[in-house]
């Protein structure tokens, strides 16, 4: 896949402003702040593709990227305490109406912030995107803040933390400093994006 041709199409923030999808979608989650636009660009092998901001709460809307045959869906991140009860429910419904419109959604990749446990947002997401059939990569950001045993800690516990997920769900530790997990991730998106139908219905997620 030639990451190079990869271009921002739009930006929607109401379900009444998405358009219906016309090829397949691979689409990124997590809380704010968790390092989705660095991820993003790092992946991509762009600079600034994806807006990068130290203010949790920035993406607020479905931000939509073009690679050749398959669309790359920056959703908006939750869980950030100091947005309004308003902000919160229109987050909720664009997520509900992005997920139950019937798009072609070949990957979710839930990224989850390696130097602490899964919020518990995070858990609910992952839950929510198993229970609905949603095929699922976790990438665990922010790797190279670790230091060695810290590390070793941390892998241990998500390995209690992750065990409800299916050995089938890739967890790759990511750092868009170093690059880790650069490969492995841009891996996943092409299995995901190479399929002629979607994961959910043919049971390629199982």
């Amino acid at each position: 896949m030639n990451y190079h041709t990869v271009a921002f199409e739009a930006s929607y923030g109401t379900p009444e402003q998405l358009p219906p999808a016309d090829r397949p979608e691979i689409c990124f989650s997590g809380r704010s702040n968790v390092g989705k636009s660095s991820l993003l660009n790092k992946l991509l092998g762009r600079k600034a593709l994806a807006r990068v901001s130290a203010k949790p709460g920035k993406t607020v809307t479905i931000n939509f990227f073009r690679l050749e045959h398959i669309r790359l869906c920056d959703l908006p991140g939750y869980g950030y305490a100091k947005v309004a009860r308003a902000e919160k429910l229109r987050w909720a419904g664009l997520m509900e109406h992005y997920f139950q419109s019937g798009r072609d959604i070949r990957l979710v990749v839930q990224l989850v912030d390696m130097r602490h446990p899964p919020t518990e947002d995070d858990l609910s997401m992952l839950h929510f995107l198993l229970e609905s059939g949603f095929p699922v990569c976790v990438a665990l950001t922010k790797s190279d803040k670790l230091n060695k045993g810290q590390r070793a800690a941390r892998e241990a516990a998500l390995k209690e933390e992750l065990a409800f997920l299916p050995a089938t769900v890739p967890v790759i530790p990511f750092s868009a400093v170093n690059g880790e997990g650069v490969e492995a991730l841009r891996a996943a998106v092409e299995a995901a994006a190479g399929g002629q139908e979607n994961g959910k219905e043919t049971g390629e997620n199982t």
